[in-house]
């Protein structure tokens, strides 16, 4: 069996994302209206000219009636997608593959959530009947344990690990406050991430990203009609997702170092996109950091450091916005947020505006054409990982 993907067929032709924060002046519907809109109208449209939407959302809707019911949607087909923090990206997948079947012309995946109106504190949980093997757990406690596996596997020094995630919360904290549209549009020197109180094993609170609320939105076509909507069309040239079993928690041989999940997800989209050295070859890539230690372990398993030196890499500033390979130039969950299901298309939409050269002051000029966007959604051991590889044009 082969994972042949839809390399070159469909282009996105438009884009939308509101502000990403505690938007206490917004509900869901607000937000999911805002981002329809703009992607719409960057794409030169109207909302009545798409012919299918592809609705990502955690826990914010229930079905398709999420977003007719705002949108005033007259009878079109609306499908709802839930795949936990990979849900916004598993909406992009959906719609892509329908219109490179040719089901549809004109199609839109757009993510929403209102985090800060479920009312308790955190990712609003909803609970599942299990097998009796499932451990009462928080993310950071689960994700923690990376850190504890990661510094024990490749023999790293508490001093030089810590140095390594304050790093990366400096580092999207910087890249953050050149967005206007970011949940935290402010710098945060490296010696006030150092002196936060551990929250759970070696993660402080500045070593968590923010949830947050939110929609951001995408209008895909076919690549021969893209030219129709805009002159800068961007590629779709990989998706890659990768649903691990599950096993990790009673697996003795994982030691939580490492989401075999994102490394089987990156060879598939490296396959699928004809990369075969993508710190060389990417122009930069937004990467799911919900935690500080999360993006460390994931330059690894995506291949843009070599085992046991990423934490290096990043100190040295491999990663930094004017770096060798730029990641999260837009503050990533870290600073833009985390609304669970808008996260993966507010990732897309960074890479519209970088690609196309329209990200102001954080643009990446490299001269290089490809990004990289990747979520995983779950835990360390039981978790899935959705990856993209998008293509800009030449400039």
């Amino acid at each position: 069996m082969a994972d042949r993907g839809i390399t070159g067929r469909v282009a996105v032709v438009g884009a939308g994302c509101t502000r990403f924060g505690e938007r206490r002046d917004a509900g869901a519907d607000d937000l999911l209206i805002a981002a329809a809109n703009e992607a719409a109208a960057s794409a030169g449209i109207d909302l009545a000219d798409v012919d299918a939407f592809w609705l990502g959302t955690f826990g914010s809707g229930h079905a398709g009636t999420a977003l007719s019911k705002p949108l005033k949607l007259d009878n079109k087909p609306v499908t709802r997608v839930e795949n936990f923090c990979a849900t916004g990206s598993d909406a992009f997948r959906n719609a892509c593959y329908a219109v490179a079947a040719g089901a549809y012309d004109v199609v839109m995946a757009i993510g929403v959530e209102k985090v800060m109106d479920s009312g308790q504190a955190g990712i609003p949980f909803f609970e599942f009947f299990d097998d009796g093997t499932a451990v009462p757990h928080t993310p950071p406690g689960t994700f923690g344990y990376l850190a504890t596996g990661y510094a024990q596997r490749h023999g790293v020094a508490d001093a030089d690990l810590r140095a390594a995630m304050t790093h990366v919360a400096w580092k999207n904290h910087r890249n953050g406050a050149l967005n206007p549209r970011a949940y935290f549009q402010r710098e945060i020197p490296k010696e006030v991430i150092d002196r936060q109180p551990l929250l759970a094993g070696k993660l402080s609170l500045l070593d968590c990203g923010g949830l947050a609320d939110g929609a951001a939105a995408v209008v895909i076509t076919r690549a021969e009609d893209a030219r129709r909507y805009t002159g800068k069309p961007v590629l779709v040239k990989a998706l890659a997702l990768a649903a691990g079993p599950g096993t990790g928690a009673m697996d003795p041989g994982h030691d939580f170092s490492s989401f075999p999940e994102a490394v089987a997800a990156a060879r598939s989209a490296y396959a699928q996109a004809g990369i075969h050295d993508p710190r060389a070859e990417l122009s930069f890539a937004e990467v799911h950091d919900c935690f500080t230690i999360t993006e460390i372990v994931l330059m690894e398993d995506l291949g843009f450091s070599v085992r046991g030196t990423a934490w290096k890499d990043m100190v040295g500033g491999v990663f930094d916005r004017d770096g060798a390979l730029p990641v999260n130039p837009d503050g990533g969950l870290k600073a833009f947020g985390h609304p669970l299901g808008a996260s993966g298309i507010r990732m897309i939409f960074e890479s519209w505006l970088q690609l196309r050269g329209e990200a102001g002051e954080r643009q990446i000029d490299n001269g290089r054409t490809l990004a990289l966007t990747q979520n995983i959604g779950g835990d360390p051991g039981e978790c899935v990982c959705l990856i993209t590889i998008l293509e800009g044009p030449s400039r």
